[in-house]
């Protein structure tokens, strides 16, 4: 399982997702619906991007989950959780995760390394660079900015 919030997918995410999806049989991408914040695209947009962007991997699914990332993963037998690592920082607090999930259900989780490419990407940081009339077209899908434009900032 690869999970996020994903608003919205970058070009980051889509290389954890890809590389995941060449060590595994199946990877589903779970986006987390949380009630207490409202994101830019709802979740079923955000869902039906991801499909889209994630149409030519034939072992990738996308389904939402609400409340405890390791409940998701045990009601649908799910043994591994793959999460990239940008920086120092994110393995902090991603170790943290890993261990409260390994000791709450058993659940594994897969640290893998970020491009350097994708190194510095985060889904805030592109809906910035649109709002200020930036050109994000290298790090996200085409599909992702067009919408991205549409909903924040000027053509680029």
């Amino acid at each position: 399982m690869c999970p996020g919030s994903f608003d919205p997918v970058t070009n980051g995410h889509l290389d954890i997702i890809g590389r995941a999806s060449r060590l595994y049989d199946e990877v589903v991408v779970a986006v987390l619906l949380n009630q207490s914040k409202s994101g830019l695209f709802p979740i079923e947009e955000r869902m039906a991007m991801l499909r889209e962007v994630t149409a030519s991997y034939g072992n990738v699914t996308v389904e939402s989950f609400e409340g405890l990332l390791v409940e998701f993963c045990k009601a649908r037998s799910i043994p591994v959780v793959v999460k990239g690592l940008r920086a120092v920082s994110d393995f902090d607090y991603e170790l943290q995760m890993a261990q409260m999930n390994l000791g709450l259900a058993g659940v594994e989780t897969m640290f893998m390394p970020t491009n350097p490419l994708y190194s510095f990407l985060s889904s805030s940081l592109i809906k910035d660079v649109v709002k200020f009339g930036g050109d994000v077209s290298a790090h996200v899908p085409e599909a992702v900015r067009l919408r991205l434009v549409e909903r924040l900032g000027p053509a680029t």
